[in-house]
């Protein structure tokens, strides 16, 4: 049994920033209904597990997914096949991108095959079933897409803010010191109170001594 889909949707990104987020399995794989985990094999090959509920069938489908179409900024294609349930997958999803004055225009296409013992199983409820999962797929990709990406976003690594206020008080406290080191294990010398005194007493005098002989009558 083979179900096909297509629909379109806008963001305010540029076909450029859409492209980047739909051609990156670490952005567009945690995006698939019931995601469980993922591995990369390679820059565009990796292998995708999601869980499978229909009806009361429960289990797990492991998919090997390759972005099989990649052209910048105009289309982008998945494509994999697995197991899930005893049972053959096969999954196809494709992009094509077009700019727009605001943004791009995304349109859409996919297509799930399974087939053997889980398509028998679950007769009907397959078709409905993977329109309501590739909706939420489509949901996520406009939740993630609906900002435009900011050039001026910075990221502030947890815990940045106060070591940058740390390292402010450290560089206030070495200059408060009293005593500044100048190489390896020295430290220039201290000026103490005693000293100073002493040093504007002997200005002092010396001050005093030129006043006086100036004042000095002449021998001549």
């Amino acid at each position: 049994m083979a179900i096909n889909f297509s629909g379109e949707f806008t963001t305010p990104r540029t076909p450029e920033e859409v492209f980047d987020f739909l051609s990156d399995p670490n952005k567009f794989a945690p995006l698939l209904p019931d995601f469980q985990s993922m591995s990369m094999q390679g820059p565009t090959h990796f292998t995708v597990k999601v869980k499978v509920g229909v009806g009361n069938i429960r289990g797990s489908a492991e998919l090997k997914m390759e972005l099989s179409e990649s052209i910048k900024p105009l289309r982008a294609q998945y494509k994999g096949q697995g197991t899930a349930v005893g049972s053959q997958v096969t999954v196809s999803a494709g992009f094509d991108l077009s700019p727009l004055a605001d943004g791009t225009s995304v349109k859409w296409q996919g297509e799930a095959g399974v087939f053997g013992k889980l398509a028998s199983m679950a007769g009907g409820m397959l078709e409905p079933l993977g329109r309501k999962n590739i909706q939420k797929l489509v949901d996520g990709l406009q939740k993630a897409l609906s900002q435009p990406v900011a050039a001026t976003d910075v990221v502030t690594l947890p815990g940045a803010a106060s070591a940058t206020a740390e390292a402010g008080n450290s560089s206030a406290q070495v200059a408060e010191l009293p005593h500044i080191a100048t190489s390896a294990g020295r430290q220039a010398p201290d000026v103490s109170p005693a000293t100073t005194d002493s040093q504007a007493i002997a200005a002092d005098s010396g001050g005093e001594g030129d006043h006086g002989n100036h004042d000095a009558p002449s021998n001549n």
